[in-house]
């Protein structure tokens, strides 16, 4: 166990080496020059010079790729160029371990960026996470238990309109009628979950909900279709003869086995929304890191967008290796090796 748990985290830090590599490179070492993305319509060439050396553009692009990586473990001090902090030291900003640049567009460093857009997004998915498994495995469990029946219709018939209806649709018919219109719900906004727990919920209701519609719909179809074929299984009829009640055959033997495909799915999902939800975010008028990735795109904010890049590809990817760990706890069968 300990071994395969090393292995995996060995094999995680490759994998975010290599994306990192990957994603410095297609942003700054193309042939147009990343300098021309900082001043936007007032760029000169006095300015663009300026930028190029402030934020270490002059230099090749492994050495920029060097002290990206250097920064991430030991912090990072901007302007880049030495001979700008020497002659301008009232204007040196210093960006902790682990530093993802700096962003001339906004004057900040992305760090100080993500600080601020990390708990609504967290909170976002973390709050529509909880929802959408309670609903779409108790759905999907449901469903497959009173399958050809009428409630397993209605389950999969809602299902499936919330599979095909879009994001933006949800959210819009949300914060139309419960928020706008009939005040059932607050507005939403961002409020702390340190100041009041309770304001901070009723503030992201409707963002739960709209995606919890979306992802329930697919996790209630997964679980009955993995819930089927387990409960036809010998060890299930097995446990029937021997006289185990029926919810504890269903808990503990067929859900516990169908659960395999559905944490891989739910791992991936976590970890893709905590990268932030794009459409969500945009609708209610969240400044999560959907948000921020968004106006990076449109402004051509580089630095932004290749850290928003590896913050989602580091969500997956470690996510990834937390269900591979999972699989050992959760099905017997799947044995811990390779």
């Amino acid at each position: 166990m300990f071994y395969y748990i090393v292995r995996r985290v060995l094999s995680v830090v490759i994998m975010l080496f290599l994306i990192t590599g990957t994603t410095f490179l297609l942003f700054f070492a193309g042939p147009s020059d990343p300098a021309r993305y900082t001043c936007a319509r007032n760029c000169t060439t006095a300015i663009l010079e300026g930028n190029r050396k402030a934020l270490g553009y002059d230099q090749p692009v492994y050495v920029q790729y060097g002290k990206f990586v250097e920064g991430l473990f030991v912090g990072r001090d901007f302007p880049d160029n030495a001979a700008l902090r020497a002659a301008h030291p009232e204007q040196i900003v210093h960006c902790p371990a682990p530093c993802m640049g700096y962003s001339p567009t906004t004057n900040q460093t992305i760090n100080a960026l993500v600080a601020t857009a990390w708990p609504v997004s967290l909170s976002i998915a973390i709050g529509a996470f909880v929802i959408w498994m309670i609903i779409g495995v108790g759905g999907g469990v449901i469903a497959a238990l009173k399958r050809g029946r009428w409630p397993d219709r209605l389950i999969v018939g809602s299902a499936l309109i919330g599979f095909s209806v879009p994001t933006f649709f949800i959210g819009l018919i949300l914060l139309t009628f419960p928020a706008i219109k009939w005040g059932w719900v607050p507005i939403p906004h961002y409020f702390p979950f340190t100041q009041n727990p309770l304001t901070w919920a009723s503030n992201l209701i409707l963002p739960w909900l709209t995606l919890a519609c979306i992802f329930a719909a697919s996790y209630i179809r997964l679980t009955r279709a993995y819930m089927i074929e387990t409960m036809s299984e010998d060890y299930i009829r097995t446990a029937m003869a021997k006289g185990q009640t029926k919810w504890r055959i269903i808990l503990r033997h067929g859900l516990r086995a169908a659960l395999t495909p559905i944490v891989t799915a739910a791992g991936l999902d976590l970890g893709g929304l905590l990268g932030g939800a794009i459409i969500t975010e945009s609708v209610f008028s969240m400044h999560g890191l959907g948000w921020t990735a968004i106006n990076a795109v449109i402004n051509m904010n580089l630095p932004v967008i290749v850290a928003m890049v590896l913050i989602v590809s580091a969500f997956i990817v470690i996510a990834n290796m937390l269900v591979d760990i999972a699989y050992g706890f959760i099905d017997p069968r799947v044995k811990l090796v390779g």
